[in-house]
């Protein structure tokens, strides 16, 4: 970085502009922003000389020098309006979040940031920037510190009715929720998050967001239609905006499709001129799982999950629903196979179903418990017997019925009999 300094002026960013040597341009801009001038014009050449530097820093993955940028810019700060500062603050901080491999780096930053807006009064900034580091506190798996924070931070936004942060605050308590797992709290959050969006205007992309996460909760309680709607919803307005989040709606819509077995649908969906733009892996994918439900092939489904292991095994929503659909398509298997025998070998279900004999004998032993149907291991021989359904002889419930009937009787008798002696 230079000692001297350049007069802040558009000649000079147009010198920086000019360069093709981003290491020289990036000493321009340093040296533009070391000028002492204070004047409304050098403070706008200043601030167009920040987006700049940073954007270039961006481009150069170099976030530490990033992270001091923002060290080095507090003075300056002091003397633009606090508006500005939002702004230049949060977009120094995007632009660490857009270079890789970059998370410890960004939550330090946002802490260093919000000990500093705390120092300064900055009530606005901090509450923003703290929402952020709630969320990449959540990205971290570090959901314990992140609820504490985002507790403290709703009551606060609440009492200023700041309507927008409060929508993106209770969206982030919805995902943080379900990432923990605990349901209710979840469709709560994202019922207060809605309650706010209603009252003012909601930009597309955050109104995506919400829909996004109404599909996921509802694809959670295996409400797949309701869910299938709102990620369709989440998909055109996410489209619309080309954001990247986009062939993730159309991922889940897929999945949607599937599990509610119009698995014929899917490839349908993705030869649409919607479904063209997206075409890749995380398609692939969601077909390859739509062929093998198709074809009740189980064969097929494992080889979809080992081939498409970062699509389907690593996206945590998607994971969850295929086990379920894996475990069902595999009792389906079991039950059609073993319907003919009376006793029939574990190895020869195996070898029928193509699946390791430990496997296939855990499953049966757990279909047995959970009575999918009447029969025992004789591990011993290692063998299924299969029983026939025992036939339920109407008589029992028959006579309980009148029992309670007799019961109901006898006390309104009892009931009358207290009246007369009364």
């Amino acid at each position: 970085m230079s000692t001297s300094h350049l007069p802040a002026t558009t000649d000079s960013i147009a010198q920086a502009l000019e360069t093709k040597n981003p290491s020289e341009a990036i000493s321009i801009y340093y040296c533009i922003l070391e000028n002492p001038s204070s004047s409304p014009e050098s403070l706008r050449i200043k601030e167009q000389a920040i987006t700049n530097l940073s954007d270039l820093l961006r481009q150069e993955n170099r976030a530490e020098e990033l992270r001091s940028l923002l060290t080095q810019l507090r003075p300056f700060f002091a003397l633009i309006p606090k508006a500005k500062t939002a702004k230049i603050v949060r977009g120094i901080i995007d632009a660490v979040a857009k270079i890789p491999g970059t998370s410890d780096l960004q939550i330090s930053l946002c802490k260093e940031m919000v000990q500093w807006t705390r120092a300064e009064k900055r009530t606005f900034l901090r509450q923003r920037v703290e929402a952020r580091l709630a969320a990449l506190l959540m990205e971290n798996k570090e959901y314990s510190e992140a609820l504490n924070l985002l507790s403290g931070l709703i009551k606060e936004v609440r009492r200023l009715d700041d309507k927008l942060l409060l929508v993106d605050i209770d969206l982030l308590e919805s995902k943080l929720h379900f990432s923990l797992r605990n349901l209710p709290k979840a469709k709560a959050a994202l019922t207060a998050a809605r309650t706010a969006a209603n009252a003012i205007y909601v930009p597309p992309a955050q109104q995506g967001t919400i829909d996004l996460q109404s599909g996921i909760l509802h694809a959670e309680e295996k409400d797949y239609k309701t869910a299938y709607s709102y990620f369709f919803e989440a998909f055109e307005a996410f489209n619309a905006l080309e954001d990247p989040r986009a062939v993730f709606s159309l991922k889940y819509m897929l999945l949607c499709k599937i599990m509610v077995s119009q698995a014929d649908d899917v490839a349908g969906i993705i030869s649409s001129k919607a479904g063209l733009q997206y075409v890749g892996p995380e398609l692939d994918a969601m077909k390859a799982v739509a062929d093998a439900h198709a074809k009740r092939s189980l064969k097929l489904f494992e080889t979809a999950l080992r081939d498409f292991k970062a699509q389907l095994e690593e996206d945590p929503i998607v994971h969850r629903h295929l086990s379920s659909l894996y475990d069902t398509l595999l009792e389906q298997n079991l039950c059609r196979l073993i319907e003919p025998f009376s006793r029939v070998e574990i190895a020869h279900i195996a070898d029928l179903i193509e699946l390791p004999v430990d496997h296939v004998e855990k499953k049966l032993s757990q279909m047995i418990l959970d009575k999918k149907f009447a029969g025992t291991l004789d591990q011993g021989a290692g063998c299924l017997v299969i029983f026939d359904d025992p036939k339920t002889d109407a008589i029992y419930p028959a006579t309980l019925e009148t029992i309670s009937n007799i019961g109901k009787v006898v006390d309104s008798l009892y009931v009358r009999s207290a009246k007369i002696m009364a």
